[in-house]
């Protein structure tokens, strides 16, 4: 396995990139504040943009780790400002696993943004990074997060009951992962 860092992507409709504190603004207006797409998230909605900003500097201090992730979802057609983001929660290099993690605004759900997202990552983490497996989870309320793993290839392993939690509270967790062989 050899790290990387969060390097710039780019997908037919899509770039990913670093996070820039110029960033908090969009963060905040697009995806951050809302309480419908935190709804099924660990992190409550932003109720200021202050709060973007602050967890952007944090974001932003990590990019000079080379084994650090989060990209910021922008669409090509709307220039520089994210829709979403999309990152490595948690990996562990002894058995060459990273953990998914992603959101993105309201407006731009159901459109495949979010599964193009998740599957450059994929092939990024899996091809230049040589992760062996890749893995995700959700909240079984939140079922359009688990249409995206399917629709990029990671397969349904099981539900854990009442062994995650999220802003409605403590919740099952449904696995879903892809190896590299299964490609």
């Amino acid at each position: 396995m050899e790290h990387l860092g969060t390097e710039y992507i780019k997908t037919s409709r899509l770039i990913l990139r670093r996070f820039t504190i110029e960033d908090a603004e969009a963060m905040y207006n697009n995806w951050a504040s809302s309480e419908e797409v935190t709804k099924y998230l660990t992190w409550p909605a932003h109720n200021q943009v202050s709060i973007s900003q602050t967890i952007l500097e944090e974001w932003t201090a990590y990019y000079y780790k080379k084994d650090y992730y989060q990209w910021a979802i922008v669409l090509k057609e709307n220039g520089f400002d994210p829709i979403g983001c999309i990152g490595v929660n948690h990996h562990d290099d002894a058995v060459k696993l990273a953990h998914i993690g992603y959101c993105i605004g309201q407006q731009w759900w159901q459109k495949g943004i979010t599964s193009e997202a998740l599957q450059c990552v994929m092939d990024f983490l899996f091809d230049k990074v040589g992760i062996q497996r890749v893995e995700s989870r959700h909240d079984p309320k939140n079922a359009n997060s688990g249409a995206v793993m399917r629709k990029c290839g990671m397969k349904y392993e099981g539900t854990l009951r009442k062994a995650d939690w999220n802003n409605q509270g403590i919740c099952d967790a449904c696995y879903y992962s892809l190896l590299a062989s299964e490609r």
